[in-house]
């Protein structure tokens, strides 16, 4: 994973833990065939693709408080 990706996710989803979680999501679905929701004109892991929509607004997180 690129550094200048986590730290720019990290600004949108300031707990670490969360983010693994939310990227850790993504990661199995991009893995199962679902379209990334960006596009890149070099080769990035799906980890990268992940952190993107993170960071461009693509894909959001909710807590459930229960």
């Amino acid at each position: 994973m690129r550094d200048d990706y986590i730290k720019d996710a990290l600004k949108v989803i300031p707990d670490a833990n969360l983010l693994i979680n939310v990227v850790s999501n993504r990661v199995k679905q991009l893995r199962r065939g679902n379209r990334p929701l960006v596009e890149s004109l070099e080769k990035l892991a799906t980890e990268d693709v992940a952190l993107r929509e993170i960071i461009e607004g693509k894909i959001s997180h909710q807590i459930d408080e229960n």
